[in-house]
């Protein structure tokens, strides 16, 4: 699987939030991104069945 890069816009208080969640989960704040979109995919594949590629 090849990774990809995606840049976001985020403010200022957002991004230090995430860095406050991230830092206590003892991640970086790219994988707890990460993990919030996995989390999504899979509440959304339960409620809506598997996404397809």
């Amino acid at each position: 699987m090849a990774i990809k890069s995606l840049s976001i816009r985020i403010d200022e208080e957002m991004l230090h939030k995430l860095h406050v969640v991230a830092d206590y989960e003892g991640r970086s704040a790219n994988s707890q991104i990460l993990v919030l979109i996995r989390d999504a995919i899979e509440a959304y594949e339960e409620k809506h069945g598997e996404i397809k590629l």
